[in-house]
């Protein structure tokens, strides 16, 4: 448990860094000389004693705030895409009928489109003024009167002394070197490809009494080589204890993915959300980003296994159907108890 406080530390000190490297640097963009070199500012203030508790309520109403702005903005991008889609069907549209004979049918597709057009444009310039996208960091705030950098600098202010009361002072902090970072899926960069390779795991094992050949070789082509290596070393040798049948090896398979499949899921969405514009809800700690690159593998490689007795059963099960004329439903049929 010790540890893990200490992963969560790091990662939010690691996220605070960030954040305010980002309001330093915007607010050496605005024209006020005020905030320039914040840096300085924030290095002395995290030394004085401030009363918290009314510190803590200010921050909390700056921030529900600034989420409002957030959502908007969030909001604005997903139109945006949206928009480029419709216009570019629009085009598209225009330059089929230009070719087309059959200019009646050509002209209701045009005026449906061009209204949806139009609707999406209204839409999106309200959102604009409604978010961040018409903001410029110096201007005064609708709810409060204050400058956004105002703001920034408040929940900076905030957040400086409210994480050392929390985890305590910066040199017990969580070390990245002395906890094997380089064994660490995250640091190796390898934490949203060993999640997708997971969820393609699941989805074989959800198919009823099928896999895809295309699914099967997708995972397989995605797998790194270590997995690779130990998947042909190990495919032959596998034994199962006791025959089972389809049903039985899918709920052996469900005891590792009821669990390792949300830590991928979450892993997904928490690395689509850095690259989209949406805000984050979750925890680094809850993705596989921290997670121990060996037992990891280990555990995958479990499932190939595991997955690939499943792919034989079915297999003999599809044989049993197309000799006999009788549906094999889910029961165990032969005698073999090896993968290979």
């Amino acid at each position: 448990m010790d540890e893990l406080l200490r992963i969560v530390e790091a990662d939010m000190r690691e996220e605070f860094t960030i954040f305010c490297g980002e309001v330093v640097r915007f607010g050496n963009r605005c024209k006020d000389p005020q905030w320039h070199n914040l840096e300085r500012y924030f290095e002395k203030i995290s030394k004085e004693l401030t009363p918290r508790d009314q510190l803590k309520k200010e921050a909390e109403i700056v921030l529900q705030q600034l989420m409002i702005l957030v959502q908007y903005t969030a909001e604005l991008y997903q139109e945006l895409h949206a928009l480029d889609r419709l216009e570019q069907n629009y085009h598209q549209k225009r330059l089929e009928d230009e070719i087309s004979s059959s200019a009646q049918n050509g002209y209701y597709g045009i005026f449906i489109l061009r209204s949806e057009l139009k609707s999406q444009r209204k839409q999106v310039k309200y959102l604009k003024k409604k978010s961040l996208w018409s903001r410029s960091l110096e201007e005064q705030s609708l709810f409060t009167g204050l400058q956004l950098m105002e703001h920034l600098v408040d929940i900076v202010h905030f957040l400086l002394l409210e994480i050392p009361d929390i985890f305590g002072a910066a040199d017990s902090k969580f070390s990245e070197k002395s906890s094997g970072s380089n064994r660490r899926l995250g640091p190796a960069g390898l934490s949203l490809h060993y999640a997708n390779i997971i969820i393609q795991i699941d989805s074989l094992v959800t198919h009823s009494n099928f896999m895809p050949a295309n699914m099967r070789d997708a995972l397989y082509q995605s797998l790194p080589p270590s997995i690779k290596f130990a998947l042909c070393s190990k495919i032959h040798s596998f034994v199962v204890g006791e025959e089972l049948s389809v049903s039985e090896i899918k709920a052996e398979m469900e005891e590792t993915l009821q669990w390792l499949v949300p830590i991928s899921t979450d892993t997904i969405n928490f690395e689509g959300n850095r690259k989209a514009t949406g805000p984050i809800y979750m925890f680094r700690i809850e993705t596989l980003h921290h997670a121990d690159k060996d037992k990891t593998e280990r555990y995958i490689l479990e499932m190939l296994l595991w997955l690939q007795y499943l792919q034989t059963r079915l297999e003999i099960m599809t044989d049993y159907e197309l000799s006999s004329g009788v549906h094999a439903t889910d029961f165990s049929i032969g005698k073999d108890k090896t993968v290979g």
